[in-house]
């Protein structure tokens, strides 16, 4: 149950877009929203930040996550490494608890966890740890995929500067791995193979169930990248064969976390336990694991009305990567004949992304969409669009009829869009170069 905090935090995030479902006579959502923000223009206050699409970034912290923290800043303020008073005592038991909590989350022993600072952490000390470790008898083979997260190319970039051998499997058109090819990649000196989940980018959900079986048939061990997918489809690391899994609370409305020091989590990871941002984590793990299915259907229920009021309006909309097999919440288009940092200077009232977080400052095309065979131009078109547990309807329709406009508006000034609308293929034109 929300605490009376929790519930004062969500009127507050809601109050631009509103919570409730609009008539059919009620004025749309993008009117009622400018009428509002003219209204506190007019009363001198602050423009409100934009509605948030991103959660592939990082998503909000879920109030009851923050209310379950607070007591570990305030009263309960102990090192959990500390062993001869209370203080210590009830922070290395909220720690345990909340390791508990993720285990249950991914059917592990409570014992296999280990906290890090982030996933970008937790993939760096996967890849390279067996790496490591293996290279001694001649295992100095990893197997990955091009469309990974960009920590665990650039990790798997580092071990080719230390005489690792690594592959980077080609993906499929809609995203996915041809489970044949990864077999017959995997030889005699290969030591791990490092596959995400969901990729942060278009969704994609890979068949984690067969690539665990052909490495535990192979006798290689199997790690995943599960930040996107942990707390958002079922994951058990039993069934799934997976030998190491990263996962991160702030993609599970959770807290963002650092640590940093020397010698506890048993030696493999050093630094103080932060014990407010655990115990946060545990309880983010304990909400998705009792409300995956609920929120399953919510962003499902809402990636829908999303696409069919795009689509119903806007031609030449293309979905990247698979329709099917994919996470909802995760929907990347390109929207043809125009840009797509245009139309995200255009929206900037609403908060979205042309791709990872972690690759936004550049202004090359996605490497996942150029690794799925899209066309420059449409990879240079693409928005992401994010869809998690607190989105409402009102801000799936307010981005619809924004969309719709600015879209329209952008190819309105295209003279590619204006050759195409008069008939002609823009692909048999022989453009000069100056």
């Amino acid at each position: 149950m929300l605490s009376k905090r929790g519930l004062n935090l969500f009127s507050r995030l809601f109050f631009i877009t509103g919570t409730a479902e609009q008539s059919s006579t009620a004025a749309s959502p993008v009117k009622n929203v400018a009428k509002i923000v003219e209204a506190m223009k007019e009363a001198g206050v602050k423009e409100p930040k934009p509605l948030y699409l991103d959660v592939q970034a990082t998503s909000p912290m879920d109030p009851r996550v923050v209310d379950a923290m607070l007591p570990y800043m305030i009263n309960d303020f102990g090192n959990p490494h500390s062993r001869t008073h209370a203080y210590g005592w009830e922070s290395e038991k909220a720690v345990e608890k909340a390791r508990e909590q993720v285990a249950a989350l991914i059917g592990a022993d409570s014992r296999e966890i280990i906290f890090t600072s982030g996933a970008t952490e937790s993939n760096n000390v996967a890849i390279k740890g067996v790496a490591h470790f293996y290279k001694a008898i001649g295992k100095n083979h990893v197997i990955t995929t091009q469309t990974e997260h960009k920590c665990v190319l650039d990790s798997s970039r580092h071990l080719e500067t230390e005489g690792y051998q690594v592959t980077y499997l080609p993906v499929q058109k809609n995203g996915i791995i041809d489970l044949e090819e990864l077999e017959n990649t995997i030889t005699k000196q290969t030591a791990l193979v490092s596959i995400m989940a969901v990729n942060n980018e278009i969704g994609v959900r890979q068949p984690l169930k067969e690539i665990g079986k052909i490495c535990r048939k192979k006798g290689v061990f199997f790690h995943s990248d599960a930040a996107q997918a942990c707390g958002k489809i079922p994951i058990n690391v039993n069934d799934l064969k997976i030998d190491l899994l990263s996962m991160s609370g702030h993609k599970i409305y959770g807290p963002k976390a650092q640590m940093s020091g020397g010698g506890q989590e048993r030696g493999m990871r050093s630094g103080t336990l932060p014990t407010p941002l655990i115990v946060g984590l545990g309880e983010a793990c304990d909400i998705a694991n009792r409300e995956r299915e609920l929120d399953y259907e919510h962003v499902s229920k809402l990636a829908k009305r999303l696409l069919d009021g795009l689509n119903s309006k806007l031609q030449n909309v293309v979905r990247n990567g698979d329709p099917e097999f994919t996470y909802p919440g995760c929907i990347n288009l390109s929207f043809a004949y125009i840009e797509g940092e245009s139309l995200l200077m255009a929206l900037k009232n609403i908060a979205l992304s042309s791709g990872s977080a972690c690759t936004s400052a550049s202004l090359e095309p996605s490497y996942v969409l150029r690794a799925i065979g899209t066309d420059e131009d449409f990879a240079h078109s693409s928005i992401r669009f994010g869809i998690g547990r607190f989105t409402t309807s009102s801000e799936i329709d307010y981005t619809i009829g924004r969309c719709i406009k600015e879209v329209q508006r952008l190819r309105d000034m295209s003279p590619l869009w204006e050759m195409v609308q008069e008939g002609i293929d823009l692909n048999t034109i022989k453009w000069n170069q100056h």
